[in-house]
């Protein structure tokens, strides 16, 4: 609006010169002339103004378009990801059924070995395409937004983890905040986040070593609650670190540890839902942080 009101400013001149002419403020250079000045003046100025006007409305136009085109194409490209996710997910599904009718007929003289093998090919599919479907979800779904509160969530979670065999062999802390208050809640989906965090926690516990250790933190931050999910493992490399949390994308640490290669992702997608931000922090053999920030309810 500002822009607009200044193109007005040509007019505004003309309309003082024309004025300053009528009463005679400015005298008259010129002996013969046709035209009153004044008038040619207020004229010149009012022509001004519209072309002036012209250019910012066609700026404003284009601007627009612009807008409008670069929203359509990410509309396109949202669409374009969730046909991809279905057709994989469709894809996935053909071979499952395959495979478990394969087992049905297997007699009871068969290889242990190879149905064991199978067994695990099995469900290592039933997950990708069971994440897969929750990817797909998350994009259209509506989320609830309700009261969370992270600490007893937090809890539940830790002590849920504790029952893994991994976690005897690791040394697996909670760290939440009693004095002066405890953890303000946020608002979401209770059950997305507690995916969220699960995943996070189970990777630390997949990918971090006998003896090492696991810290859960969370902290009040300003209008944020920060939950950070630490582990003494293997750590990750400088060029993996910007492809974590693409689809079905599996660092070099990862790929002989059991996984869809869809959590990271997952995650990533819960925390956008729920206006949030994720960072991942690690050094090779010292370990890797996970942050990951959620507004406060208010």
């Amino acid at each position: 609006m500002r822009r607009y009101g200044l193109s007005l400013l040509p007019l505004a001149l003309g309309l003082v010169l024309a004025v300053l002419w009528q009463i005679g403020l400015w005298p008259n250079p010129i002996l013969y002339l046709r035209i009153d000045v004044g008038t040619l003046l207020l004229l010149l100025g009012l022509a001004g103004s519209v072309a002036w006007g012209g250019v910012l409305v066609r700026e404003s136009v284009m601007n627009r378009r612009w807008e409008q085109a670069v929203a359509r194409f990410r509309q396109e490209q949202a669409e374009s990801h969730r046909r991809f996710i279905r057709r994989l997910d469709h894809e996935i599904k053909n071979p499952l059924t395959a495979i478990r009718a394969g087992l049905a007929n297997l007699t009871d003289h068969s290889d242990a070995s190879i149905l064991a093998g199978v067994r695990t090919q099995l469900d290592r599919l039933a997950r990708l395409s069971a994440d897969l479907r929750k990817l797909a979800d998350l994009e259209t779904q509506p989320v609830e937004e309700e009261p969370v509160d992270l600490g007893l969530l937090l809890t539940e979670l830790v002590q849920m983890a504790q029952e893994r065999s991994e976690a005897a062999v690791r040394h697996l802390r909670l760290t939440l905040p009693r004095a002066p208050w405890p953890l303000p809640p946020v608002v979401g989906d209770r059950d997305l986040l507690f995916l969220a965090l699960h995943n996070l926690v189970d990777n630390a516990l997949k990918f971090s070593r006998p003896r090492d250790t696991i810290e859960i933190r969370a902290f009040e931050d300003g209008s944020t609650v920060v939950i950070e999910v630490a582990d003494t493992g293997p750590g990750i490399s400088e060029e993996e670190l910007p492809h974590l949390g693409e689809e079905l994308y599996r660092g070099s640490t990862a790929r002989e540890v059991e996984g869809s290669g869809l959590g990271l992702a997952l995650v990533q997608a819960i925390v956008a839902r729920h206006r949030g931000t994720l960072v991942i922090r690690s050094r090779l053999e010292q370990g890797t942080v996970v942050n990951l920030r959620l507004p406060v309810a208010r």
